[in-house]
């Protein structure tokens, strides 16, 4: 028998993935499934699929975090758009992927450091200075997640994720794998833990 596993795409540009991931843990550790992050960079999605944000559609862009706020309420967590919107992640999620293949038993922490300071406090994460400050203010040492996101293999990996994740049909975030059946948006979590259960 597989193991169950829910293979996560994400990046910390993406309201709704921040959404998604503080809720997969739970729901993957109920299922008794594995959860694999799997670090993406959205706007290179966007490139290779024409795709582009909702939030960039004048008429929807207001309803779309007005949304996030009651999936945020029902899920009991915070959420505040952030007036940088949209920010260039480029930066973190060569963090992400440098920390998930180097230092992954602080993989975690990263990822909770990162998507706080973008969509709980929220700072201009574009800004590498202010990421520097969010790193220090979580415990890491700035100097070091940089020379890890400079790294060529790190720079490879985000680059073979990322084309991954097209050639497997993502056109934006988060999107879920479970087994080979897709699903998009953190309003898809209920058909993520039918696909688990059945």
């Amino acid at each position: 028998m597989t193991a169950k596993r829910v293979e996560f795409y994400f990046d910390f540009g993406s309201p709704t993935a921040y959404l998604a991931a503080t809720q997969l843990p739970r729901l993957c550790a109920d299922a008794g499934a594995e959860l694999v992050w799997k670090p993406m960079l959205l706007g290179g999605v966007f490139q290779a699929t024409g795709n582009h944000s909702p939030a960039t559609i004048p008429a929807k862009g207001p309803y779309v975090f007005t949304d996030l706020g009651r999936f945020a309420r029902r899920y009991g967590v915070p959420i505040k758009y952030n007036p940088h919107f949209p920010i260039n992640t480029l930066l973190l999620m060569r963090g992400a992927t440098g920390m998930q293949m180097h230092e992954p038993g602080r993989f975690h922490a990263y990822v909770d450091a990162m998507y706080h300071a973008m969509w709980v406090e929220p700072r201009n994460m574009g800004d590498p200075a202010t990421v520097a400050a969010a790193l220090e203010a979580a415990g890491f040492d700035a100097a070091k997640i940089q020379a890890l996101a400079d790294a060529p293999e790190v720079k490879d990996r985000l680059k073979a994720v990322t084309q991954e994740a097209v050639e497997r049909g993502v056109f934006g975030a988060p999107t879920m794998f479970v087994g080979q059946q897709m699903f998009w948006g953190q309003d898809r979590l209920d058909f993520v833990r039918e696909a688990l259960d059945a």
